[in-house]
């Protein structure tokens, strides 16, 4: 078993997309129309074609009330790694991405929280692999 997709739950396709691929850097892998929304699908540059990431419209109410919980909690969705946090944290505040935390050391790893403009909160996370 390994993992195919995995989602985060959006507010807007559109706006998300734009957001994932212009600050983010991912890239389309699929969109296709599914009724009013779209099974959009994207892929990291830097990762394997095959784990996906699907922006799922969060339009069935019990998934509103997670989204906005996890967020007032400050609880971010999803976890993306990186191996120099320092510039990506750099390159993503220079194109506007704000910043909930900056990179803070804690234990093996460094992270950085941000928002992802669609509702959610992402952790940034730089491990220590030694």
């Amino acid at each position: 078993m390994r993992l195919y997709i995995t989602s985060v739950l959006v507010e807007d396709q559109e706006n998300a997309r734009k957001f994932y691929t212009e600050k983010l850097g991912f890239k389309v892998r699929i969109d296709e129309p599914v009724g009013e929304f779209r099974w959009l699908t994207l892929v990291s540059p830097e990762g394997s074609r095959d784990i996906q990431l699907l922006l799922e419209p969060v339009g069935f109410p019990p998934a509103k009330v997670y989204q906005k919980s996890l967020y007032d909690a400050g609880i971010p969705i999803n976890s993306f790694e990186t191996d120099d946090i320092q510039t990506e944290y750099e390159r993503l505040k220079g194109l506007g991405v704000v910043f909930k935390s900056e990179p803070a050391e804690t234990g093996n790893a460094v992270i950085a929280v941000f928002e992802d403009t669609c509702g959610n909160l992402v952790q940034l996370v730089q491990i220590d692999k030694q």
